[in-house]
């Protein structure tokens, strides 16, 4: 299981390479929920998300063998831009397995970046199957989305800053997908400030990690259909549930409706652009999904690549 020292690494591989994004803060915010908020807008990282940090620790810790083979994965848009980007940088090439229904900005965004795309069909086909088959026969290296190790490390590095920057937390609110974010955050937090509680943000039709709390192993569900096309998965990572079990309190979840408020809510007020995904923590702030009264409360934005038209689309 990962550990502080490991996420300490990642913060100083991604020195001068990932943006050191900033503590935001709002009294509008803190009166309305009456804690003392810290706002860490991943929406503002390289390629406008958390997930630069994981793809880029992990391209910069494989041998130059693992390298020269180019990397391989399955995403929906934003770990598929993080590996593009980072493949670029060390000069490597990137193939990238795409749902057929992933936002258009995001297939452009990680074409522009030089990788190639394959498309599948998120609802009905295995993601990880078709990643291996791939990785087999063109001999690939595969960097997984979240359930990796240096990929949790990296995604930690957020949270690391968060309160190196900010101070100390009595509660962390993180978004969950496949779990890299929350598994590495959880680690920083609960390493830095033992008593803080870290909880985790899914979609109502998304709760596979909720679930599997509940039952005390992984379950899988049906991919459901939500807005926040970062957190359409069916199980948690194998690696990642092990942290999460570990280290975070709780999972609570959020309408897509509630979401869409949180969006508006940081544009009108925060002046941040937040995809659903990214914006489906601080929904659990500002609805009360977390007991918040009085407490020192970090919220990770994990991203905004959401396009003009989308955005206008789910908040007019």
């Amino acid at each position: 299981m990962i550990g502080l020292d490991d996420v300490r690494r990642a913060a100083a591989r991604l020195d001068g390479v990932a943006h050191r994004t900033p503590v935001v803060t709002s009294r509008t915010l803190d009166e309305r929920t009456s804690a003392q908020v810290r706002l860490k807008p991943e929406n503002l990282q390289r390629i406008g998300a958390f997930k630069f940090r994981g793809a880029y620790n992990t391209v910069a810790s494989l041998t130059e063998a693992e390298r020269a083979r180019g990397v391989v994965t399955a995403s929906s848009g934003n770990h598929a831009q993080a590996l593009a980007l980072s493949a670029a940088l060390h000069q490597i090439a990137a193939t990238i397995l795409m749902p057929e229904d992933a936002p258009a900005s995001k297939v452009a965004a990680t074409e522009g970046y030089g990788a190639r795309i394959v498309r599948f069909d998120r609802y009905g086909a295995d993601r990880d199957a078709l990643t291996a088959e791939l990785a087999e026969r063109e001999g690939l290296t595969i960097v997984h989305p979240y359930d990796d190790d240096r990929i949790m490390a990296g995604q930690g590095t957020a949270a690391l800053e968060l309160i190196e920057d900010g101070g100390a937390l009595d509660l962390l609110l993180v978004p969950v997908g496949g779990g890299g974010l929350i598994a590495g955050a959880a680690t920083a937090a609960t390493a830095l400030c033992p008593d803080c509680h870290v909880v985790g943000v899914e979609p109502e039709v998304g709760d596979d990690t909720a679930r599997s709390l509940a039952a005390g192993e992984r379950v899988a569900i049906p991919v459901g259909r939500t807005i926040a096309d970062g957190q359409q998965l069916d199980t948690p990572g194998e690696r990642t549930f092990e942290v999460v079990r570990e280290r975070v309190s709780a999972v609570v979840t959020v309408s897509d409706a509630e979401i869409i408020a949180a969006m508006r809510f940081a544009f009108e007020r925060l002046k941040l652009v937040l995809e659903p995904s990214g914006a489906s923590a601080l929904a659990a702030l500002l609805h009360g999904k977390v007991d918040t009264q009085g407490r020192r409360t970090g919220v990770i934005l994990s991203g905004g690549n959401v396009d003009v038209a989308r955005f206008c689309e789910l908040t007019a």
